[in-house]
Order: C-alpha cells, then structure tokens, then sequence
C-alpha cells in the first residue's frame, strides 16, 4: 500500500479514561500487565494524589469533551478502598467531567477481602463491575495462581448483586492446562448459570516475560481447543449471549462500552503507572499515542518533585512516558485492527472521521477481501464476514503499509 496523506476531516471521537492501578497481591504465572505484588500497605493516598495530578496535566486533552466511560484496571483495582475510588471519580468529574449515562467499570478480585467493598464502591459511583473469575475448578485456580477458590468465585457474584450491581462482566478462562472439551464445557456453564450481563471468554495464551513462558505448562493441542471455542460459542448462543467481539458475550444492550470506544477507534487518556492513551488533535491534524512511566516507584517520584506545568504546551505530561504520532500510513492497520475484531464492523464513516483518510483509498484491498468473502459492508458498517473471522490475521495483512 502506497502512502496515504491525510485529509481535513479529522474529527474528535468520544472521550473514555483508563485508571490503572499497578498493584495486585501475586503476579500471576500467565500475567504479562503492569503490576507488580505488593509485599506491604500500598501507597493509596500517595497515589490518589499522584492520580489527581496527572489528569489535571492530560486535561488539555479533553478539548472541551465529557468522560463517556472510565475503566480502572490493573493490577488489582479492588485493592484501593472504597473511599479512594470515590476520590479518583470525583477528581476526574471535577477535572473533565462526566457525560449523563457515564459507564464506570472497576475490575474485582472474587475473593473475601474485595467482596467486602463491593457495596462501597457501588456507593461511590462505579456502576459496572468485572469480576475476574477465571476458572471455577479450584485445581485450575491453584495453576494459575489465583488468590480464589471456587467458593469465592460462586459467592462473588451474589455479594456484588446485594451491593446493588446490575451491571457484571465475569472474566474467564478456557484452553487452560490439560482442560478437556468438557471440563471446558462445565466452567463456562457455571459462569452462565450465574447470569451476569456479559463474559469475557477467553483463550489462555503464553506471553513473553511471564512465569508461564519460563516454565511453561501442557496446554490442550489446536484440535481440541478449535472444539472448546465450537462448543463454547454455541453454548453461549443458547443462553442469549451474542458474540460481538472475539471473546465478549453480552446479553442485550449490555456491550462494554469502554471497549467498544478502544475498537471503534475513539480517544482515551490513560492515568497511572504504566497507563496508555490514545488522542486526537484535529487542530494540528494529528492522533497520538501517550504512555506514563511503569513503575509505581517512578510514578509516584514523580507526582512528589513535580507541579502542574502552567503552560502545557498542546499535551506535556511530566510522569515519564512519552508520545509517538500515528504516521498516515500506519493508520489503516491501527484502525482495522480494531474496528474488525466487532462481528458488526464500524460505520465506514467512522474510518474518515477518526483517521483523516478517505475510505476511497482503501477501496482496492478492500474489493480483493470482499472477493474473497473475507469482509463485507452491511447496513453501512464495515465488517468481517464468518470466514473472516477465521482468518483474520490474513485480513489485515492487507493494510500493512509497503
């Protein structure tokens, strides 16, 4: 693909925040996020501080835009008390400030210490939460080295009910060490026995720097898990959840809205060690990529020798990090590689609104894939067909720049 030059109809996508939280009780063997274990108390008010600071600093970013969804992740988000998620959220209405239907999502561990402040953080404000299961079989649980048992994991979810959540994703696992197509089978229908609004079923996959890539366990052969994917998907079906991305099931009007803003390409500041963003800046026709420091340590050094900068110079952050620009070129893999892992696509407008492209330009690969029955328009959303799916890397190879 030759170079694409941008056009003059950039424009500003809803805004979501991402809140991450380093810190988690014990780096799990497959884990490959930044977190890290925390040996003793950790730092909360420093922290919340540090968290005030550097959205006061990416406040320019918002350009005049509400927050449309906050997702805290991790780590372990559940760690910090109810009290400093009331704090951080009312920073950030204070600092950006909230759309009416805001969505605010913190992900949980299922154990007892976190059950005991799902109610708390329900009172400060988080309406959604997502409840890190993984498996229900306790062998599984200890293999992967979680803090839970399946008696937790059970309870978990009747706690945050009572609390007064009507809104639960439940994370889980499948393709885990030696599972069989049934066993697999068994945990996915505990989780839907349980009814949460949606799943996040997914594969368990070996990453680099992870103790897991070291030593890493049996996992069942391709043959098996294609049959655990096959029989999960049609499970799920019957139970009235659809499909709409790779590995999230929703029941009706329940998607994930913080993710759908990742995959339809909108923008997002990120806040706290390791947090990424993701903005657009129409006036200099421009989409940034930004990142904070990892390290809490660095992280939080950094709120305590620093003050706001009072001229910020378009995007300046002082929590390390940095920024790359999205090159015109580069755009419509980074856009594609979001908006085709929906099974309902994106708009086609949506590809000139937030990239600055004119799909026309795409019109040659995207004529090849559509004969090849790998990508289709429908309803005006670009999408990838149930063949395409499949073969999905194959797809966007098609956008690499040359």
């Amino acid at each position: 693909m030759s170079l694409i030059l941008p056009s003059l109809s950039l424009q500003l996508p809803p805004l979501a925040l991402y809140v991450h939280v380093p810190w988690c009780i014990r780096k799990c063997p497959y884990c490959d996020f930044n977190s890290h274990q925390a040996n003793n108390d950790i730092p909360e008010a420093e922290y919340v501080n540090a968290l005030r600071l550097d959205l006061q600093q990416d406040q320019v970013l918002a350009q005049g835009r509400k927050l449309t969804s906050i997702f805290f992740g991790g780590g372990t988000p559940s760690m910090l008390s109810a009290q400093a998620i009331g704090q951080i959220l009312k920073d950030a209405e204070t600092i950006i400030g909230f759309e009416p239907d805001i969505e605010i999502t913190l992900e949980a561990n299922p154990g007892t210490f976190e059950q005991e402040k799902f109610s708390g953080f329900r009172a400060a404000g988080v309406n959604r939460l997502s409840i890190g299961i993984q498996s229900f079989n306790d062998q599984q649980l200890k293999l992967l080295g979680r803090v839970h048992g399946r008696e937790e994991a059970l309870r978990a979810v009747g706690v945050a009910r009572k609390a007064g959540f009507d809104n639960i994703n439940l994370d889980l696992m499948h393709g885990l060490p030696e599972q069989s197509v049934a066993a697999a089978k068994a945990d996915l229908q505990q989780a839907i026995d349980l009814a949460p609004e949606h799943l996040s079923w997914y594969q368990l996959t070996i990453e680099q720097n992870t103790a897991f890539y070291s030593a890493p366990p049996v996992l069942p052969e391709e043959e098996i898990l294609a049959d655990i994917q096959d029989a999960g998907v049609e499970l799920l079906a019957a139970a009235g959840y659809a499909q709409y991305e790779i590995s999230a099931y929703a029941r009706a009007k329940k998607y994930a809205r913080h993710n759908l803003n990742y995959w339809e390409f909108g923008d997002y500041l990120g806040i706290g060690a390791g947090a990424h963003g993701k903005i657009t800046l129409p006036a200099e026709d421009k989409i940034l990529r930004l990142w904070k420091t990892r390290l809490p340590k660095h992280y939080l050094d950094a709120a305590q020798s620093q003050k706001i900068p009072t001229n910020l110079g378009g995007h300046q952050n002082t929590f390390g990090g940095g920024s790359d620009l999205l090159l015109p070129a580069a755009l419509p893999l980074e856009f594609m590689m979001n908006a085709l892992r929906l099974h309902g696509g994106v708009p086609v407008n949506y590809f000139t609104e937030r990239t600055g492209l004119d799909w026309q330009q795409l019109e040659p690969q995207w004529h090849t894939l559509t004969q090849q029955g790998l990508v289709e328009i429908a309803q005006g959303c670009a999408r990838p067909t149930v063949l395409g799916r499949r073969f999905l890397n194959r797809v966007l190879q098609t956008f690499i720049s040359e």
